[in-house]
């Protein structure tokens, strides 16, 4: 598989530190179990940070501090909340969803609960904390997504099919990352349905009224 449009050095820093939103997460996890590239640069941040913490105690047994300061500073590897685990390369299966996000399905394409949001799109949104939503989209061969822009972050992961907007052609496995500067209408490229992984930490801003009536409906 030939990956184009990767993650950024501060998602995997920030999902390698455990900061990111669990929608993020489930998105840099799903990727990296099929990017070798970016799973590989991850668990160099990972060893980075675990070498951090362990100089940050030997500094602290140098200095003159309280009595059991060491010993909590320490003690901080073993209580510390777990990082996300990276997740394993995809197997080799006829398997769309890759399994970090089979487990968040209980299951492949057939077990999603398609909700219809118009024009033959579909999504179905995952469960996950308030600090950002995540959901599946289905776009059928050649039609497009409204014309939005953002008030946060979205990612966006191409799982089956593919589509274009204005900044380039995304794939399966890519990762299309917009911000409040981009302004786009993504079209699934013909041929194939495409079925996408989105994660969000705003609401979109769209510029039809229609979209923009049914926005606190659909959840986005």
């Amino acid at each position: 598989m030939s990956i184009k449009h990767h993650l950024t050095e501060q998602l995997l820093m920030g999902y390698a530190a455990g900061t990111l939103p669990e929608a993020f997460n489930l998105v840099v996890a799903s990727h990296i179990s099929m990017c070798d590239d970016c799973r590989a640069a991850l668990a160099a941040y990972e060893a980075l940070g675990g070498a951090m913490l362990e100089d940050s105690c030997a500094e602290a047994a140098e200095t003159d501090l309280s009595p059991g300061s060491f010993g909590a500073c320490l003690a901080r590897l073993d209580t510390a909340p777990a990082d996300p685990e990276p997740a394993p390369p995809a197997p080799t299966g006829p398997h769309t969803l890759p399994e970090p996000l089979r487990s968040y399905v209980g299951g492949d394409t057939d077990a999603i609960r398609w909700r219809p949001v118009g024009g033959g799109v579909k999504q179905a949104i995952l469960p996950t904390s308030r600090a950002a939503s995540a959901r599946l989209l289905f776009i059928p061969a050649g039609s497009a997504v409204p014309d939005h822009g953002h008030r946060g972050t979205e990612l966006t992961m191409v799982l089956q099919g593919a589509f274009s907007d204005e900044t380039d052609h995304f794939a399966r496995g890519d990762v299309e990352i917009a911000d409040e500067d981009l302004e786009h209408m993504p079209v699934a490229e013909t041929g194939q349905d495409c079925i996408c992984l989105a994660a969000t930490d705003a609401p979109l801003r769209f510029r039809s009224w229609l979209p923009r009536l049914a926005q606190p409906f659909l959840r986005i």
